[in-house]
């Protein structure tokens, strides 16, 4: 059983969106579940308005600041995030979520108690209702339904989750955490369960997901599952180079019949030789590609060190020592937490 010992730590990636974050934080404040929990806000390379501990500690919480030194991107800022706790609170439940307002903090403690109750490695937010456009309600839809096809997986959820501290220490170990959590979760053959949630209304302002970050975003997901997808589409391509013989064989039967019109037989056989060409080229390719995903280790280290510019800290709890001589977690420098 993955029964968190400690209490839990929200961790809440920001891009240039302290108003919500602020709005948030004092929603989370008041949640019994988060009594003798803590805040890991990842700063991911804000410029114009970035994070302050303040935000933090006004709320009555307490926790940390962990400063990017360039922008990643939303799944990287989560991925550094769970690698960070992984290193500096490695017993503690994490309950990953954005801070805009559309993952709803009311939810958080039916995560948790399914956390704890089930025994489970996470537990996800499945979405029963979005607040969205109808157009990218029926966009969605396609997509749901796309990566069920490519993939043979459903995907009814998003980054709002709680993870036990195995799940963590697991995530953080996958390459494919740094391309979509929600498929990596998948991916990890952990156990998990799932609660119903509504997606919630933004604090403020509008999300800077453009379409096509969020192309981009659906297209990622589909990359942690890419050895899957070559294997069904190397089938693919075998099979339509099967019909194309199979046709290019009844054609040339027709022809030496005699039964064929004039100039039919070439047009046909052509087109055909063409298929079995290219379906065995792509074929032969996804195998070539498969082999080179396949021939690096499993796991590769990322040197937060590098990506985290410093960690702020709100309370002075001297428990964990976080912060080394030069600013950054004592856990990331050289000969600590490796």
């Amino acid at each position: 059983m993955s029964v968190p010992t400690s209490a839990p730590i929200i961790l809440l990636p920001v891009l240039e969106d302290r108003p919500s974050l602020i709005a948030l934080l004092r929603e989370v404040g008041r949640l019994p579940s988060m009594e003798g929990g803590r805040i890991v806000v990842v700063e991911d390379g804000s410029l114009l308005d970035p994070v302050q501990t303040s935000d933090i500690a006004d709320a009555g919480l307490t926790g940390e600041v962990v400063r990017l030194a360039r922008n990643v991107g939303h799944q990287r800022a989560i991925a550094t995030g769970l690698s960070y706790i992984a290193r500096t609170h490695p017993e503690a439940s994490v309950v990953v979520m954005d801070a805009d307002g559309e993952d709803t903090p009311d939810v958080i403690p039916e995560l948790l108690a399914a956390l704890h109750r089930d025994g489970k490695d996470a537990v996800v937010a499945e979405r029963r209702r979005r607040s969205e456009s109808v157009g990218f309600k029926a966009f969605y839809l396609l997509y749901r339904l796309f990566f069920q096809a490519v993939t043979g997986h459903v995907i009814r959820f998003g980054n709002f989750s709680a993870l036990s501290p195995v799940a963590v220490r697991r995530l953080v170990l996958m390459p494919e955490l740094w391309l979509h959590l929600a498929s990596c979760l998948i991916v990890s053959r952990m156990r998990i369960a799932s609660v119903p949630a509504d997606r919630g209304v933004r604090y403020f302002g509008r999300s800077h997901m453009s379409f096509v970050s969020l192309a981009l975003h659906g297209m990622r997901s589909m990359m942690v599952f890419a050895e899957a997808i070559m294997v069904r589409v190397g089938i693919l391509c075998g099979v339509l180079a099967a019909a194309a013989g199979s046709l290019l064989a009844i054609s040339a039967g027709l022809k030496l019949a005699d039964i064929a019109t004039p100039g039919w037989y070439s047009t046909a056989s052509g087109i055909l030789v063409v298929i079995v060409l290219q379906a065995g080229m792509l074929a032969f390719l996804m195998l070539m590609v498969m082999g080179a995903s396949l021939r690096g280790p499993p796991a590769v280290a990322v040197p937060l060190d590098l990506l985290i510019m410093r960690v702020d800290r709100v309370d002075a709890d001297p428990a964990v020592d976080l912060t080394g001589t030069d600013g950054r977690p004592a856990a990331l420098s050289a000969g600590k937490g490796r």
